[in-house]
């Protein structure tokens, strides 16, 4: 699988040569003097391909083509309106034919000159321009300043109804002006062919250099000429056919750099992650989104899209944190943008933004414990990519009026994409079977329809679940350790409860014990029965297997031992078989396990003290955490001494603020 995800890394990765050497314009030249290998064309820049494409527009002169039944249809329409919406107190009919012809000769005289509507790109080299008249078959030069616009127009025709004499001038030019159209349409298809033709005759190259000529030398400032120089020498170095011939050496570079990476990362699993490194499953995880966030930086190059800063760099690191831990989030984050930075130019400034934006999505979402916390950390990853790449195009222009602002939009388009984590999460979890801390909150919502169900049926142990939380996750923050993954364990330890509530004894509220008309085996059976029950309810309910952990060992393989002493002291003849008072294990196997075992056998012990008070309290939390001890539950967890002393005090603090017991100090004078 390893293997597979090497070659597949090796195979994608566009097969280009890297140019040798890192610059910046305005940075001192620190490498040896750099002669040209072979003759090469110096590149324009872009500003300077933009100046010629300007002054190669103001040469081009835009087509506009007569459409004769413009003003056909206008000389029509007008008759009819005319007609019958011209009229005047005291108007005779040779006035009004007088009127009629002076307005009609004025109409064609308009649409003779002709109508167009300017072009404000050509508007901007000067307001009136030449252009292209095709009439016909030919064509001809115009100016705009010959012909009208509709706004001139409107106005030639009030000057003109200003000086005649006309019965009734605001009817007519109401009459004219809804009658005015372009009949000088511009053909935008012949136009830009024309300017493409004329682009193309544009050299892209400034001017040559000669092989064994000094491009720049050693000490010597980068400037623009310099730095121009060696953008095209990087150009023409990574465009040669020669060195795309030998496509195999490039992949055997590839591979070896690959497989470091990717070894390194093995070796940290190895080391620091076992529990990963020998779960296929996990470990398909992590080298498939390894590989997808490679696979979609090479799509990208070789789309060539504007900016690679648009793709979501830091998508990865948030969802191997949720789904596994900051430790592995970082060191993955890490070796993906180093292997990214072999394929992007500014590969220095690339991996400095990269790094630091995956950190702070890492430490962002450090303690994820509301969905909202995705939200900030989208606005504090976009805060750490423009003050990281504000501070950069500082150093560069050492300017901050020459800053471009449109070039923090991928940036932000970037942060919007990381937002997917989301739903891929999701979808990880369904696909691999893990579960990350976004079901775990999911989970703990004690409106959950188990947890709901719990409440209902044995709301006395729902109510000791809820404690045994508080007092587990306290612990657990202090120690170090998944304070939701506890929180979550221990709403659902006791879920296997539910079937018989009645015996046990924090459910029963009628006065009667169920258990005193049982023998004993049979009583410490059907408490040993709610471990069994639990993990058959939890899996028919689909809760995760990290989750079914908790109920499996919170009681490790302890005995019952009320029952069991009872049994002892009734039936001391009697042929004792121990393994029926015995909880069938395992015994715990992790931090929080652990934590939760000790949590829940302190919380129901404390409800037995009949006066509790300081000294009760604390005795009974070192009985019950050293009986564990003894019992040897504790073995298989990293759980370690000192870790033991802080939560006994956890515990204790916390169960005299349950019980309002008054501490007592020992103040000396």
């Amino acid at each position: 699988m390893i293997l597979t995800a090497i070659l597949f890394i090796c195979f994608i990765l566009p097969k280009q040569a890297r140019f040798k050497f890192e610059y910046e314009k305005g940075k001192v030249w620190t490498q040896s003097d750099l002669i040209s290998p072979f003759e090469f064309a110096i590149q324009k820049t872009p500003e300077q391909l933009e100046k010629d494409q300007l002054e190669v527009l103001k040469t081009i002169k835009p087509v506009y083509r007569l459409n004769p039944d413009v003003e056909l249809v206008a000389l029509r329409s007008f008759d009819a309106d005319f007609q019958q919406g011209y009229t005047a107190p005291d108007l005779s009919s040779k006035q009004k034919q007088a009127d009629y012809l002076f307005a009609k000769n004025l109409l064609m005289e308009l649409y003779g000159r002709g109508i167009i509507e300017p072009n404000k790109r050509y508007q901007r080299f000067e307001t009136d321009y030449n252009f292209i008249l095709l009439r016909d078959q030919f064509a001809e030069q115009r100016n705009t300043a010959e012909v009208f616009d509709l706004v001139s127009a409107k106005n030639y025709i009030l000057e003109a109804l200003n000086r005649a004499n006309i019965a009734n001038r605001n009817a007519l030019f109401k009459i004219l002006e809804s009658h005015l159209r372009v009949n000088y349409s511009p053909d935008e298809r012949l136009t830009k062919k024309i300017e493409k033709e004329a682009r193309q005759v544009i050299s892209p190259y400034s001017g040559m250099v000669q092989k064994g000529e000094l491009i720049i030398a050693d000490g010597d400032v980068i400037n623009a000429e310099s730095f121009q120089k060696l953008e095209s020498l990087r150009i023409a170095f990574e465009g040669d056919p020669l060195l795309r011939a030998n496509r195999q050496w490039l992949f055997l570079g590839q591979f070896f750099i690959v497989s470091l990476v990717i070894a390194l990362l093995m070796f940290f699993l190895d080391l620091f992650r076992k529990d990963i490194f020998q779960d296929h499953r996990k470990l398909a995880l992590i080298l498939m989104v390894i590989c997808g966030m490679l696979a979609i930086l090479s799509w990208a190059i070789k789309l060539n899209i504007p900016s690679l800063y648009f793709i979501p760099y830091c998508i990865v690191p948030i969802i191997i944190r949720i789904l596994f831990d900051t430790r592995l989030a970082l060191n993955i984050h890490l070796l993906v943008v180093l292997i990214a930075s072999f394929l992007v130019p500014n590969s220095f400034e690339f991996a400095f933004l990269q790094i630091t934006a995956g950190m702070t999505a890492i430490y962002s979402i450090k303690k994820l414990v509301k969905r909202e916390q995705f939200l900030i950390s989208a606005i504090l990853i976009f805060v750490s990519y423009a003050v990281a790449y504000l501070g950069i195009l500082l150093i560069k222009d050492a300017s901050f009026y020459k800053i471009d602002w449109t070039n923090f939009i991928p940036f932000a388009f970037s942060v919007i994409i990381t937002l997917l984590a989301y739903p891929l999460i999701y979808g990880f979890e369904k696909l691999f079977g893990i579960t990350s801390e976004i079901t775990l909150m999911e989970l703990s919502n004690t409106n959950s329809p188990l947890l709901r169900d719990l409440a209902f049926k044995a709301p006395g142990t729902f109510q000791h679940s809820m404690q045994v939380a508080n007092l587990a996750e306290s612990a657990i923050y202090k120690i170090g350790g998944n304070a939701l993954l506890v929180r979550a364990g221990a709403l659902y330890h006791d879920i296997g409860k539910m079937e018989n509530p009645q015996y046990f004894i924090e459910n029963q509220n009628t006065g009667t014990n169920p258990h005193d008309r049982l023998p004993y085996e049979k009583s410490a059976q059907i408490i040993i029965q709610h471990v069994y029950r639990g993990v058959e309810i939890a899996r028919k309910n689909r809760i995760p297997e990290l989750l079914i952990d908790f109920i499996r060992t919170h009681h490790g393989n302890t005995r019952v031992d009320y029952f069991y002493q009872s049994f002892l002291k009734n039936s001391p003849k009697k042929m004792l078989d121990e393994k029926v008072f015995r909880y069938p294990g395992p015994i715990p196997f992790s931090k929080e396990t652990a934590v939760l075992m000790l949590a829940d056998s302190v919380e129901a012990a404390s409800r037995s003290l009949k006066n509790p008070d300081e000294a009760s309290i604390n005795d009974l939390v070192e009985r019950i955490i050293d009986y564990k001890l003894d019992q040897n539950q504790l073995i298989d967890s990293n759980i370690t001494l000192k870790d033991i002393q802080v939560i006994k005090q956890i515990f204790k603090t916390m169960l005299m603020g349950i019980y309002h017991v008054r501490i007592t100090y020992n103040l000396e004078k």
